[in-house]
């Protein structure tokens, strides 16, 4: 059987997306944007606001990689959740958007990727990464840095979400 890259990386991003709706199970809007607290102890650590919001800020970075129209980021999101941010407490919930907005724009940027990585030709994905410095040596071309942005980047801050959700005595989704 063969499987364009496209699919491949589609996959791996599904069962990503599985496991991120698994997460939120018994997520409060109220501890949406809050340190976990266990035992009282406050634990400085992402938390669901800032790791959803982040990985949304990916979804059109993906499609306008691939050739793909993307959703426009909401300015306010940038500021937040870029990757210079620091993800901070929210007690009185006027830090952070509201849960909705950013699990909306996170999944609908992700369907919009998922779309759009199966209908994406492998010669797109064989384009050299137009990244500069440390990324494009890791990630030479498209598809790996597709590949990263939709596996093991996805991956790596829904394990701070487990982290998160132990923490808040939720257990493991």
């Amino acid at each position: 059987m063969t499987r364009s890259l496209g699919n491949i990386i589609a996959d791996s991003l599904a069962v990503s997306l599985s496991y991120g709706e698994r997460l939120l199970a018994g997520v409060s809007r109220e501890r949406f944007a809050r340190f976990a607290t266990p035992g009282g102890k406050v634990v400085a650590s992402n938390h669901p606001a800032f790791i959803y919001g982040h990985l949304a800020l990916y979804a059109p970075k993906v499609l306008q990689q691939i050739g793909h129209p993307a959703p426009a980021v909401p300015e306010h999101f940038e500021l937040d959740f870029s990757k210079d941010a620091a993800c901070r407490d929210d007690p009185d919930g006027d830090l952070y958007p509201a849960m909705e907005e950013v699990l909306s724009f996170y999944r609908e940027g992700y369907r919009m990727v998922t779309g759009g990585l199966r209908s994406t030709p492998n010669e797109a994905f064989e384009v050299p990464n137009p990244a500069e410095g440390r990324m494009r040596e890791l990630f030479p071309t498209i598809g790996s840095v597709q590949a990263f942005y939709c596996g093991g980047h996805m991956m790596m801050h829904l394990g701070q979400m487990s982290a998160w959700r132990r923490m808040e005595g939720l257990g493991s989704a």
